[in-house]
């Protein structure tokens, strides 16, 4: 699979090509969750005209972000995403938000009569409820993330069967089944290599991190 720039990876999920790896389980346990201000803003790849991904502060979880992914021409999703650290290494566990989905099934038929409602066309690239997980290698000054890839993880699993613990859905498709620590023993084994996950994208701060009590949230 060619390497995708990193707004337009969770968008493949849509397409018939190439999707994320999924988990039916997070990667986190409440212990391993962390919580920087300096990822909370907007980070946008400099090269490109559109798009961005932009963190706010959950709500409803002080450990918590919400992630709104907008690879333009109004395509949308809301995510629900956790900061993991694993023995020093920066992962995010990100989840498809109920919110999204409930707001773009009500949406669609507002949508026609309001073109600036707002619905979340990118959470049914999910189909279902599943985490998926993105390496983070840097916040500051520049955003750096891998994310993973599921023709590298094919050929993995082609290697080493028991790799991870996981279903096949068909001949193309599979879902990890393993527990959160055995999904943190495996991504912490291939965190550093090329096995795992993509090239790493880059992206650049376009607006001023929100305030440390910033309290609107997307959808009000």
């Amino acid at each position: 699979m060619r390497t995708k720039t990193l707004l337009f990876y969770l968008l493949a999920a849509l397409l018939s090509g190439c999707v994320p790896i999924f988990s039916i389980n997070p990667l986190y346990s409440e212990k391993d969750v962390v919580f920087k201000e300096e990822l909370l803003g907007v980070w946008a790849d400099p090269n490109s005209p559109e798009g961005a991904w932009e963190f706010k502060r959950d709500d409803e979880s002080k450990n918590a972000y919400q992630l709104i992914v907008d690879i333009g021409d109004d395509a949308k999703g809301l995510f629900d995403a956790h900061l993991v650290d694993l023995k020093g290494q920066l992962f995010l566990d990100v989840y498809p938000a109920q919110k999204g989905f409930e707001q773009t099934m009500e949406g669609l038929e507002e949508k026609v009569k309001d073109p600036n409602s707002t619905v979340w066309p990118l959470n049914f690239a999910f189909l279902v409820p599943v985490h998926t997980f993105i390496k983070v290698d840097s916040i500051e000054p520049m955003l750096t993330m891998r994310l993973t890839d599921d023709d590298l993880m094919k050929k993995l699993l082609e290697q080493d069967p028991k790799a991870v613990k996981h279903a096949v859905l068909d001949e193309d498709r599979f879902v990890l089944t393993a527990s959160t620590k055995e999904l943190q023993a495996f991504v912490l084994k291939y965190a550093d290599g090329d096995k795992l996950f993509e090239k790493p994208s880059v992206l650049k701060r376009t607006k001023a991190k929100r305030p440390k009590n910033a309290g609107d949230t997307a959808g009000k």
